[in-house]
């Protein structure tokens, strides 16, 4: 309970100091600069791409470890199966 609540505190001290970071100029200027329309534009584009990349890299490695769980249950299963479950009782 006191690791939660030393947690809990430093998280909120944490935000709470860097919260006036993200407040903008009153000029509209914030920590990257003058922000125009190419520049939402191009932010834009880099979200649409992410997402579709996520989903393929993602899908990549789930479809190599299942390939190498059905390997390793084939090896299993050409070995003469799991050793436990020959002894009965």
């Amino acid at each position: 309970m006191r690791r939660l609540t030393k947690t809990l505190f430093l998280t909120i001290a944490l935000l709470a100091l860097s919260a006036p970071m993200a407040f903008a100029q009153a000029s509209g200027e914030g920590a990257y600069g003058e922000t125009d329309d190419k520049v939402v534009t191009n932010a834009a584009f880099i979200v649409i791409a992410f997402f579709p990349v996520l989903v393929l890299v993602v899908s990549l490695l789930q479809w190599r470890l299942e390939k190498r769980k059905d390997e390793r249950k084939a090896a299993v299963k050409a070995a003469g199966g799991d050793k436990r479950w020959s002894g009965g009782w």
